[in-house]
């Protein structure tokens, strides 16, 4: 699996014209070798069609999911389009999501609100056992704070929530990841910052050919490289039984001027309130030099996470489930995104 992921970002991140030579058939030959992908698959990808394919990962609680389709159309035009919320506020999953303003603000988070049975099941919530992901000291609040018998119980915990998220991602954006904390919800605790730098330690490729990159996500708020931007958002999506909400940290890489990699993101999960212990989204625009009559590229994607409950007899459909969703998931966002970014070039 090593050096599938190692392949992946020495072909795909690096975008220079050498590595694609030393492929000797550059991204074709990438999917073909590395990814495992049929010819039919490849010949799919090319022609416009959304491939998709589960990666091996290294325990259980892993799931890594691959996905590719070319679009016809600037690669400036998808980073326009991943940012239009309005849109992705339409897209089947998503509740209700909204970008943070510089610095964050309550006014950001209008619909970040636990669901009615996620406030029910925190009036018995303990540590090493509560139904919502959070650290003991949240728990602690909301047994000391929150007054149950209120009829306005439920505004109570809601505003607490989100006045906790402003202080956390402020912390963050402070700090980097020692203000992530650790989760209390499980018999195990889940040191956040701990699980990220796993989950990003199965490409061993990135530190050694985008050093500032992969430095950048782990340092953050230090050593942020020129050709970087930052942003944040939140979201409340339908994934499994239990609507989940989540704060995410976008990082930016353009590529540069004269190389295949148009642009490089990262979607690094900040905070769920259920299911992803830890995720990191890996999106690539790689320009495509063998059609110079069109103005296209191929979106790349690479969407890792490490969940709780995969293991086990129970564990194994579960994760079933969970793979089936990503991966379906996955294909429908890569064909949409095709069709609105073509119908816009």
């Amino acid at each position: 699996m090593g050096r599938i992921i190692a392949s992946f970002v020495v072909a795909l991140v690096l975008g220079s014209a050498q590595c694609w030579a030393q492929q000797k058939s550059g991204v074709i030959g990438y999917f073909k070798n590395y990814i495992g992908l049929a010819n039919d698959e490849i010949a799919a990808i090319r022609g416009g069609q959304a491939v998709v394919k589960t990666l091996r990962s290294r325990t259980p609680d892993e799931i890594f999911v691959f996905g590719a389709v070319y679009i016809n159309a600037a690669p400036d035009a998808y980073i326009g389009l991943a940012s239009d919320f309005d849109r992705l506020r339409k897209q089947p999953g998503n509740v209700a999501m909204a970008a943070f303003s510089s610095p964050p603000r309550i006014a950001d988070l209008n619909g970040f609100t636990f669901e009615s049975a996620d406030i029910e099941s925190l009036k018995k919530c303990k540590p090493r056992n509560c139904d919502v992901q959070m650290p003991e000291s949240s728990m602690k609040n909301i047994n000391q704070l929150i007054d149950w018998s209120a009829p306005n119980a439920a505004d109570q915990i809601n505003q607490m929530l989100q006045q906790t998220a402003i202080k956390r991602l402020s912390a963050y954006q402070q700090e980097g990841d020692r203000a992530l904390g650790i989760y209390n919800d499980k018999k195990h605790p889940t040191d956040v910052a701990g699980q990220f730098r796993y989950i990003l330690s199965y490409s061993k490729a990135l530190p050694e050919y985008l050093p500032a990159l992969y430095n950048y996500l782990l340092s953050y708020p230090g050593q942020r490289p020129a050709n970087v931007g930052d942003s944040f958002y939140w979201a409340k999506v339908k994934f499994g039984l239990k609507p989940t909400l989540r704060i995410v940290h976008v990082v930016t890489l353009r590529g540069q001027t004269g190389g295949d990699l148009a642009y490089a993101i990262a979607e690094k999960q900040l905070y769920a309130s259920h299911y992803f212990q830890t995720a990191l989204d890996l999106t690539f625009c790689i320009l495509d030099r063998s059609r110079p009559a069109q103005q296209g590229f191929y979106l790349i994607k690479v969407m890792g996470s490490e969940q709780e409950g995969l293991t086990g007899f129970k564990g194994s459909f579960i994760r079933r489930a969970a793979v089936g969703r990503s991966a379906s998931a996955l294909k429908k966002s890569l064909a949409a995104t095709k069709d609105a970014l073509e119908r816009r070039h």
